[in-house]
């Protein structure tokens, strides 16, 4: 409300709070012996005795306006400062408008008690009568605004309950995010420690600190929903810097462990890729080329991919050594492909060694095998049906051309292509794990 409003406030309470004797005191002519109204005793003073009751009654509903506008204005800003939704702009619009109303009340009010001194010894019956009319019509629209205020105050509950309780967030997550920092700190003093720089950790840890300066300054400059998003980001990279400080001892550790790890089983690789000449010299000897052609550059390409790895690791313990953590992972992880690569190229050659001199020696249980596959999945595809469906009776029949082809194929030419006659069975066997598995994926959909 306005100064002169509140003065006037002012002056209307203490006329109302003076005590009863001070007051009574203070009228003028209020004993005998000064001189008396001249129209006190009877209807003259009931009317004025009215009158001043109007005024009272309107200066308690000027007091209660003013005192719930106060409280409702506290709740609007505690929903400004936090929510910047519609609802909340809507919310401050409102309440603005509802201001101006009690602007427009309370300066009818003010008028209506300066228009008229009902103290004036010579006050008539008709003045006070009309002043106890205009008091009593302040008093009412005083009080019918005070009813709109108290309803638009009911209908923020919602925002309001959302924002005291963002509110109540706030220093908490500030908190928070504090103590995240600080055992981050901690945590990369303890790191340094122990021999190890960390210096990107340091780097992420020291960019935090203008955000630590913007949560210093508070909510007031910078906004409650901005402060509670600020503290969040810095505690979610502050406790993943402690996170990582913690685990960089060890994470040190391991990356010496595989270092050593991975120079021996680049060695060991070395020394079997050694051993595939003779295995290949044997399948040349004993097989079909086709038998074996895939293999022959085996040897080499093992010497340079080992070669590879071993310039890799090189690299990775240099990356160690500058404590570069995220290269040297890199580096090995590269290493370890390369090897892998290696490992199953050379197992490659003894393992079709090993296949060929089986079915060479028996053929007949590479071809059992393939037929009980075939046998198993018609009998699944028959089951509950008088015949089969084309979808699952085709392919099913085609492998079994297939591997009477196969099965042909070996009876042919002094030298037998066994291993075309493997990745052939091999291939009607996951020909028919497909039948199989779509008839049981049918079945299960269809229970």
């Amino acid at each position: 409300m306005s100064g002169r409003r509140a003065g006037a406030v002012r002056d209307v309470l203490a006329l109302v709070l003076l005590p009863v004797p001070l007051m009574v005191a203070a009228l003028p002519g209020a004993f005998a012996g000064g001189g008396t109204r001249r129209w006190f005793g009877g209807r003259g003073e009931s009317v004025r005795a009215d009158a001043q009751a109007a005024k009272d009654a309107a200066a308690a509903a000027f007091y209660e306006l003013d005192t719930a506008q106060r409280d409702l204005r506290i709740s609007i800003e505690t929903i400004t400062a936090v929510d910047d939704s519609p609802a909340a702009r809507r919310a401050q619009e409102g309440f603005a408008s509802l201001g101006r109303r009690i602007d427009e009340v309370s300066q009818a009010y003010i008028s209506a008690v300066d228009a008229h001194d009902l103290d004036r010894d010579d006050l008539e019956a008709a003045v006070a009568s009309r002043a106890r009319t205009e008091l009593t019509k302040a008093k009412d629209e005083l009080l019918r605004v005070k009813g709109d205020l108290e309803r638009f105050g009911q209908g923020l509950g919602p925002l309001l309950e959302k924002a005291e309780t963002q509110l109540a967030r706030l220093a908490p997550a500030v908190e928070r995010a504090r103590q995240a920092l600080l055992s981050a700190s901690t945590a990369l003093d303890s790191a340094r420690g122990s021999g190890l720089r960390a210096d990107d950790l340091a780097a992420r840890l020291a960019a935090l600190a203008p955000e630590l300066t913007k949560l210093n300054q508070g909510a007031g400059r910078h906004g409650v929903a901005e402060t509670l998003q600020r503290a969040d980001h810095v505690l979610r990279e502050a406790e993943a810097v402690r996170s990582e400080a913690e685990q960089l001892p060890e994470r040190a550790a391991e990356i010496d462990r595989r270092l050593v790890s991975l120079r021996t089983r680049a060695q060991a690789l070395t020394t079997r890729a050694g051993a595939v000449d003779p295995v290949l010299s044997e399948l040349r000897r004993r097989f079909a080329a086709a038998c074996w052609q895939d293999l022959q550059h085996v040897p080499e390409q093992a010497v340079v991919t080992v070669r590879q790895a071993e310039e890799k690791l090189k690299e990775a313990g240099k990356a160690r050594e500058e404590q570069r953590w995220a290269d040297a992972t890199a580096l090995l992880a590269t290493v370890r492909a390369l090897l892998n690569s290696t490992d199953e190229a050379v197992s490659a050659a003894g393992d079709r060694l090993q296949r060929l001199n089986a079915v060479a020696k028996d053929p007949q249980q590479e071809i059992e095998r393939t037929r009980f596959a075939i046998r198993d999945a018609q009998r699944l595809a028959m089951a509950g049906r008088s015949t089969p469906d084309p979808r699952h009776a085709r392919p099913l029949d085609d492998s079994v051309a297939r591997l009477d082809r196969a099965v042909a194929g070996l009876q042919s030419g002094r030298h037998p292509d066994y291993w075309r006659f493997l990745t052939e069975t091999e291939t009607v066997r996951q020909t028919v794990a497909r039948v199989v598995a779509q008839i049981r994926g049918e079945r299960g959909a269809g229970a």
